[in-house]
Order: C-alpha cells, then sequence, then structure tokens
C-alpha cells in the first residue's frame, strides 16, 4: 500500500502571506486585532490567540489604537474607508489576485457597466468583492443567471462584466459563460477563478483517480476545503474530511493499492504533518517522505535563481506567478519580453508553467519579482553564438538608434547593426527602424566583451536575391504583380514586383495626358501591374498600369456621339487651334474658327491649358479616331434663338 500527498496541499501563497504578517505583526508586541477570522482553521486561530491576537467581527469593534489586520478575503470600500477615516492603521493581507477583482468591479461601474459576480453569494470574500460596486449582481451559477435574465428582459442588454470568485469551480464559471454569450448582447469576461486554487483541485482530483481512498484535510467551514472533497468523491469511492489528525479513524482502510491526502488553502503544514506521521504508521510503503515535500515548499530562493511557478493571474501591468513557496512571484510587463508592443496575455494564459528569473526576493513586502526576459537573456547567449556558427537568421527589435547605426534586442542579447549594414539609404535616418521588427544574421561574437554585432542588409540582399531568381523563372508577359514604386524619373515610374524593378513608362501610366509620372503615383505606393515585355539576358522589364478593361475610345464611343455637348480640359494649345480631353485618353480638336464666336488671333488669346469649358460634338472619324470639338456652336446657338423670338 502506498501513500501519497497531492504537490499543492496546505497554505495557498494568500493565506500563508496573511498568516504570517498576523505572526510578526504579533512578535513585535504593537497591539493588533484581525477584523474576522484570518483563515477558516479554528487551531490556526487559537494559535493566533496564544500570541495575543484576537478577532473582532466588526470594523467598529476594533479598539482605539490598536492595528487591524484585513484577512486574504479581502474587505469593502466601505470598511477600508471607515477604518481610515477613523486613522486606525491597517495592516492589508487582501490577497492580490482578490484585489484584482476589486479594482475589476469597481473600474466597470464607473464606466457604467453593470458588474456580475459568479461565487457563493453569503462567502466572506464575494461579500468583500459585493463592497467595492454600489449595485451588484452575486451568482452562485448557471440557473441563478437565468431567472435573473427572466426578471428582466432589458439585463440582456445592458454592459455586464463578469467575474469569478473562487468559491466558483471551472465548471460553474465556464457554464455562465457560455450561457451568458449566448443570451446578453454586450457581455465582457475577465477569468478570476484563482489559478492556484484551479491547479490544486486538478491535482486532487487526479490523484483520487488512482485512490482507492482520499483523505481531505481543512476546517469543515472552508469553503476551499468543502469542495475539494466534492470533486474528490465524484472520482472515488471513499473519501473522508477531516480536520486533523484525532478526527481520522484507521480502523476502516480499504484495500487499495494507493491512498491519497491532499490539503485545504487554509491548512497549515503542522496539521498535514500529524496526519500524514499517523498514517505513515498504517502504511508499508510511502512515495515521499513529508518531510521532503515540506522542504521543497519552504525552500529559500535567492536572486539569480531559475524557477519555474504557474500563472495565476494576468493584468495590464503584470503577471502573477504561484511558485509553491511561502512567497509569490510576479513578473512586470517591462520584465516579460523584449517585445515593447506585447500585450501579457499572447504570451501566457493563467494555468501555464513559466520559467523565470528571480530580480529580487522582499520579505518586506513578503513578494518576489520575477524577470522572463532576463532568463531569456541568458538562454540567448548560446543561441546567439549558434546563429552565429550556423549563419542562421534571426528576428529581433529594434531599440536604440544613433549616428553609427541601430541596436536590436535579440533574445534579450543588445545586438549593434552599422548604418552600413542597416539597408537604409544613406540620407534616410536610423529612427526610421526604431520599435521594428527585423531579420539579421549574427556578423560577431565577443561574450567576454558582451559585444555582438549583426547586419540587416545581408539578409535583405539574400532574401531579395531569391525573390528576384524566383520572378525571373516564372515572368512572362501578361502576368499581374503586386509592387512598390521604387523611384520616379521624367519618363516613368520605377517598381519594384519582388527583387526586381521594372519600368512603367510615362505613357503606360495612365490613358490620359500627363506631363510627370508624380501626377500618377508617389514613391511606396502599392500598385496593380502587368508585364508588357521581359529581357532576361539584359534584366529588363517593361510594365504598364493602365486598366485595358477602359479602352479609351470604347469608353469614348460608348458615351458621345455627334451633337452631343460635353465638358472638356483644354490639355495642349496650338496655332491652328486647342487640343481638349473629352474622356482619359481620347483628345478632339477645337479648331481656331470654332474657338470664339469673332475673330481672334491665337487660341491663347481666350484659353488657358487646364481650363475646362463646354463644347459640342461636331463631327467623328471613326476611322482615324478623331474628333472636332466646337465652342462657337454652343455661342451662335442661344444668339440664333434670341434672333427668332425678336422675328416672332
Amino acid at each position: 500500500m502506498k501513500l501519497v500527498l497531492a504537490k499543492s496541499a496546505g497554505f495557498c501563497y494568500g493565506v500563508r502571506r496573511a498568516v504570517e504578517l498576523a505572526e510578526e505583526t504579533a512578535k513585535q508586541g504593537e497591539p493588533c486585532v484581525m477584523l474576522g477570522p484570518i483563515i477558516h482553521n479554528q487551531d490556526v486561530m487559537d494559535h493566533l490567540a496564544s500570541q495575543g491576537l484576537r478577532a473582532v467581527e466588526r470594523p467598529e469593534d476594533v479598539p482605539d489604537g490598536s492595528a487591524v489586520i484585513i484577512r486574504s478575503h479581502g474587505e469593502s470600500r466601505a470598511v477600508h474607508e471607515g477604518l481610515e477615516a477613523r486613522g486606525v492603521r491597517v495592516l492589508d493581507a487582501t490577497c492580490p489576485n482578490v484585489t484584482r477583482i476589486h479594482q475589476i468591479v469597481a473600474q466597470a461601474e464607473e464606466r457604467g457597466r453593470q458588474p456580475i459576480i459568479v461565487g457563493t453569494p453569503d462567502h466572506p470574500e464575494v461579500r468583500a468583492i459585493a463592497g467595492w460596486c454600489r449595485h451588484p449582481v452575486v451568482l452562485s451559477g448557471e440557473k441563478d443567471l437565468e431567472t435573473w435574465l427572466s426578471q428582466g428582459p432589458e439585463h440582456r442588454g445592458l454592459p455586464l462584466t463578469f467575474v469569478s470568485q473562487t468559491t466558483s469551480t471551472r465548471k460553474i464559471w465556464d457554464s455562465c459563460v457560455k450561457k451568458a454569450k449566448k443570451e446578453c448582447t454586450n457581455a465582457e469576461f475577465f477569468d478570476t477563478i484563482c489559478g492556484a486554487t484551479s491547479k490544486r483541485q486538478e491535482e486532487a482530483r487526479q490523484l483520487a483517480e488512482k485512490c482507492g481512498m482520499m483523505v481531505v484535510i481543512g476546517d469543515r467551514k472552508s469553503s476551499n476545503t468543502k469542495r475539494l472533497a466534492e470533486l474528490c468523491r465524484e472520482v472515488c469511492p471513499d473519501v473522508r474530511l477531516i480536520e486533523r489528525a484525532e478526527d481520522l479513524d484507521l480502523t476502516h482502510i480499504p484495500q487499495t493499492e494507493t491512498i491519497g491526502i491532499t490539503a485545504g488553502a487554509s491548512t497549515p503544514a503542522w496539521i498535514i504533518k500529524e496526519v500524514y506521521n499517523k498514517m505513515s504508521d498504517e502504511i508499508m510503503e510511502i512515495e515521499k517522505s513529508f518531510a521532503e515535500l515540506l522542504e521543497e515548499s519552504i525552500k529559500p530562493i535567492n536572486n539569480g535563481d531559475k524557477v519555474t511557478g504557474t500563472v495565476v493571474a494576468i493584468t495590464p501591468t503584470e503577471i502573477q506567478v504561484e511558485l509553491g513557496i511561502k512567497y509569490p512571484g510576479y513578473i512586470p510587463l517591462s520584465e516579460l519580453s523584449d517585445d515593447p508592443n506585447v500585450k501579457p496575455e499572447d504570451v501566457v494564459k493563467v494555468g501555464d508553467e513559466i520559467e523565470s528569473y528571480v530580480m529580487l526576493v522582499s520579505d518586506r513586502d513578503c513578494l518576489v519579482k520575477l524577470s522572463k526576459k532576463r532568463l531569456d537573456m541568458v538562454k540567448g547567449w548560446e543561441e546567439i553564438e549558434a546563429a552565429k556558427d550556423n549563419e542562421t537568421v534571426v528576428e529581433g527589435f529594434v531599440t536604440e538608434d544613433n549616428k553609427g547605426g541601430v541596436v536590436v534586442s535579440v533574445k534579450g542579447i543588445r545586438v549593434f547593426v552599422p548604418a552600413s549594414q542597416t539597408g537604409l539609404p544613406r540620407e534616410t535616418p536610423m529612427s526610421e527602424l526604431l520599435k521594428k521588427k527585423v531579420r539579421l544574421v549574427i556578423t560577431e561574437v565577443n561574450r567576454a566583451r558582451r559585444r555582438v554585432v549583426g547586419s540587416i542588409s545581408k539578409v535583405t540582399r539574400a532574401e531579395r536575391a531569391a525573390a528576384a531568381e524566383k520572378v525571373w523563372a516564372e515572368i512572362e508577359e501578361g502576368k499581374h504583380y503586386t509592387g512598390t514604386v521604387k523611384s520616379l524619373t521624367s519618363y516613368g515610374a520605377f517598381v519594384d514586383i519582388g527583387g526586381v524593378d521594372g519600368m512603367v513608362h510615362i505613357s503606360e501610366l495612365s490613358w490620359s495626358r500627363i506631363k510627370h509620372p508624380s501626377e500618377v503615383v508617389k514613391v511606396g505606393d502599392t500598385v496593380d501591374v502587368y508585364v508588357i515585355s521581359a529581357d532576361k539576358e539584359k534584366k529588363k522589364i517593361s510594365l504598364g498600369m493602365k486598366d485595358h478593361s477602359q479602352e479609351p475610345w470604347t469608353v469614348f464611343t460608348s458615351t458621345y456621339q455627334v451633337g452631343d455637348v460635353a465638358n472638356v480640359r483644354i490639355v495642349k494649345l496650338m496655332t491652328f487651334g486647342a487640343f481638349a480631353e473629352v474622356v482619359p485618353g481620347v483628345d478632339g480638336l477645337i479648331h481656331i474658327s470654332q474657338i470664339a464666336d469673332h475673330r481672334i488671333d491665337k487660341p491663347g488669346d481666350v484659353l488657358a491649358e487646364g481650363d475646362k469649358v463646354d463644347v459640342k460634338i461636331t463631327d467623328i472619324d471613326m476611322e482615324n479616331k478623331k474628333i472636332s470639338l466646337s465652342i462657337r456652336a454652343l455661342l451662335e446657338a442661344p444668339a440664333a434663338e434670341e434672333e427668332a423670338e425678336t422675328q416672332e
């Protein structure tokens, strides 16, 4: 027979932090009381009472001149404000995970949203959360949610903010989320179930599945402990909930290979040890001594250590990590990743295991400051050296710029890229690359001097050469490409179609008559082009941009006929008349004799290039595609009509 202790049995870090704060306060001898039982365990409360700490039930019961400890469950905003108004020194042991829920519901209500708290309504932690908003709604599960929605049809359209408290299991929370997403039109969800609690429950359930008997240790008033027992009973035939060793009856032990032990978050190590020792006297085989497990749970850590923990909460500014020791850990967002634009939820999720580097162990704050970025940096040196040896392309973010070049952060390592290796044109400022993700090769590594040099342009040239080779292998007349305008000249535009530049002659840019390519495109534009011709030997490509489905003469003949009036643009003045654009790509001639209703010496006396005027189409030569236009015809028509009216 084998005895197995669950890894996560006993104090969670929130409870441990609260108890240690109480013990430390008792040692200092300062007058102090606890607001409510700091922990759901009578043995611990008796221990604290023996050290001079007693609990009071109401804030007004806190004696004048005494400090007060707020338990890990937290208290309402009104309680905090009332104590502050009295000048009472508050020692706040509220679990950081619970504090985050307080902030979420308070901020939600400030934004005009309705906070919905999923959890056991009479639990002190739930009551405290509800006390951080004016009109909370507390639901124990999906049925309560359905009832609340049916009480007011308008509820379905309200802006709702859902949070969960640890008395809600993952199953209850998931069912509420599913129901709300189906029924509510404007809901947001914050999965605030404590990751450490979820991990404890999952470990207990998995252990119970393998055991013929499970012993769950904890105070019978503790919701956390009762939930553990319920989960174990779903998969194990014999589950015994006890508060201490003397409650355990070993006269009727089932015939089983394995007996499991777990404990609620409010169960101290000494009680677990007593139960374990009592049972081990009756068990032939012990998987691991309690002393070893306890040593693992309280093993001290130091600055510079590498640790592995479980993500229990994610906020916009930090990642909270359960390390399995007496202090919780946190990773500031600035220490999470090299990427300055990264969002925490894109890197990790609640429940993930994460490796990190210990930056600071703070006994005063009961916290451990961690850095994933710095651990990545340690690993990064090995990867950087391997990348140089293997000529591997790596990626990084440009973090600094100066006249000499830029600094790229690769795996947490600073890599200097000289200006000549950035790939930027000589006149372009280095700041153009700031905060951009780039690909580069490592050309020099000196670990002793912490010097690394790289080249972006080598990668760019190699990738461009490979792309060019592919283009030349597949290019053919009529093929379409999406390209980028690289430069302009007086006679056309050069377009990069993927590693190869082709030239769009000015005549192929538009059906309209233009004087310079800049009238149609600018450098950096993304354009659709097609291949007119490609000379693979001379490496020259002629491209076009004009849409041949809109052939100008066809557009003109389908739109106008002789006798129609059109508004045209004067594009060129000659001695004998003026050319005007009727539709893009089709010009007509206004003979000098047709420009005015009186004799003029030259077209410039009346017209200027760019003018827009109304003309009458007097003739269309379909064979030679020529059009005759007249302004005079429109001027004479009103005069003729006026003369006719006068004669009448």
